[in-house]
């Protein structure tokens, strides 16, 4: 038996389960870390960083370890990131309630707006997984948005991995704390390309 496939003394389920908890468990921290909403990206970026070296490097993943990076993370253009994408998110929420309450041109604009909102989700994601997001969001969303136009196919894939994300906490709203990990590794993944 190989050792990728053999269990420990008291290990319930064996070493390929391992990643997908850390996935898990990493996603309820960055769900618990951006629950103030500012610390979103700082969050995020922190998963990210954290499940490559867990991939890369077979580093363990531990809750001691996520807080340490992310109080490294957070800093000043952390915070002003994190105004920013919830300002963006208040004028997507005024759109689409404004779309709702009967806009002219409501039929169209609804698609649009959804569209933007995942594009947009695809820019955040990619720029949380740049390393450049540790020390220039503005770097690290410059080179998200032209990696997305250069690498489309890497692009697509982590949009349906939001609107997998999406459907999976509209249909359980629980899931909403744990989508955060399988976005970061999804997110991660597609900066190592397709």
């Amino acid at each position: 038996m190989d050792t990728a496939t053999k269990r420990e003394p008291g290990e319930l389920f064996g070493p390929r389960f391992a990643l997908f908890a850390d996935v898990l468990a990493v996603g309820l921290a960055t769900a618990a870390a951006s629950l103030p909403l500012i610390t979103a990206p700082a969050a995020m970026s922190t998963a990210c960083a954290v499940l490559d070296r867990r991939v890369r490097q077979d580093a363990p993943t531990t809750a001691g370890g996520y807080l340490r990076a992310l109080r490294q993370r957070l800093r000043t253009g952390d915070l002003l990131a994190g105004a920013g994408m919830l300002a963006g998110g208040v004028l997507l929420l005024f759109n689409a309630l404004a779309a709702g309450a009967g806009l002219p041109g409501a039929v169209v604009f609804r698609p649009a707006l959804l569209a933007v909102a995942g594009l947009l989700a695809v820019v955040y994601l990619r720029a949380c997984a740049r390393p450049e997001s540790a020390t220039s969001w503005r770097a690290a969303l410059r080179s998200a948005a032209y990696a997305g136009v250069r690498g489309p196919r890497a692009s697509a894939v982590l949009l349906l991995a939001v609107a997998t994300a999406a459907v999976c906490a509209w249909a359980y709203p629980p899931l909403l704390f744990l989508v955060p990990g399988p976005l970061a590794i999804a997110a991660r993944a597609t900066e190592h390309h397709l």
